[in-house]
């Protein structure tokens, strides 16, 4: 599958995570891929749309943030291998796209 672009923001906390993606989904026209966790509660939500609308989403939280932001990035037109560990990644937290999500993707 292609994607226009990635858009990742960390942030310390899954209620922080839900937080921002929540803010994201209602700011641009983007997906919510997976997130991902590691130690020390830090959390990095993963979401997917056309490059406008992935940075409009990324700065929106970053701008006017509702928690701590660690750190944010957009990746534009992503490698083959960049897709794969995304999708290897919602594959393990059970986030199956939705008929929907494909047509969009």
């Amino acid at each position: 599958m292609t994607y226009g672009a990635f858009g990742l923001v960390e942030v310390l906390g899954s209620a922080n995570a839900v937080l921002v993606v929540d803010q994201m989904l209602k700011t641009a026209d983007v997906e919510f891929r997976t997130w991902d966790t590691k130690c020390g509660g830090h959390a990095t939500v993963f979401l997917s749309g056309d490059v406008a609308a992935v940075t409009a989403a990324v700065q929106r939280v970053t701008e006017m943030p509702l928690c701590e932001v660690i750190a944010s990035a957009v990746i534009s037109n992503p490698s083959q291998e960049t897709v794969r560990l995304v999708e290897e990644s919602a594959k393990r937290c059970g986030f199956v796209p939705t008929k929907q999500n494909e047509q969009k993707a």
